[in-house]
């Protein structure tokens, strides 16, 4: 398999750039790199000592990209990175549908600010409301979501 190799060498200041095709046999056999090429960075277990890509996959995955919504998933995830948001996420996981007052007792907060949170949970898409006379009671938006919020907390518990 063959992939394109980036070299970039400073000396001084200068910086050469050298671009190559190398196989990728060759990049765990050192010796049959040209020691010019090769990028000496620092040692570190989490990253390249040198700069190779497949340019098969890279432009794959670029274009598969173009095609998809990043900006909007990326929205949930953040919507769901707040500890209190995540415990009514769960708690609506468990039980299906829950009023204001019942969020707001299980999160330990104001009927206010559990109102507020799920608010910004309903605008993000995540949860939906109904009205019942003078309770509101909310509910997840759809099996994904759920899904989503059960997937990340048997991911944490794997991860202690």
């Amino acid at each position: 398999m063959t992939h394109t190799a980036v070299a970039i060498k400073k000396d001084g200041d200068d910086t050469f750039k050298y671009t190559f095709d190398c196989n990728i046999k060759s990049l765990y056999d050192r010796k049959k790199l040209p020691k010019k090429r090769v990028i000496h960075m620092p040692t570190r277990a989490d990253c390249c000592e040198v700069f190779c890509f497949d340019e098969q996959k890279v432009n794959r995955v670029k274009s598969d990209l173009t095609t998809q919504d990043t900006r909007t998933a990326a929205r949930v995830f953040k919507a769901l990175a707040d500890d209190t948001r995540m415990k009514i996420a769960y708690a609506l996981c468990v039980e299906q549908e829950l009023c204001v007052c019942d969020v707001a007792n299980i999160i330990g907060s104001s009927v206010a600010t559990a109102s507020h949170h799920l608010r910004l949970l309903r605008n993000m898409g995540l949860a939906i409301y109904r009205k019942e006379g003078k309770l509101v009671f909310y509910s997840l938006d759809d099996d994904h979501v759920k899904q989503l919020i059960l997937l990340a907390m048997v991911h944490s518990k794997e991860r202690e």
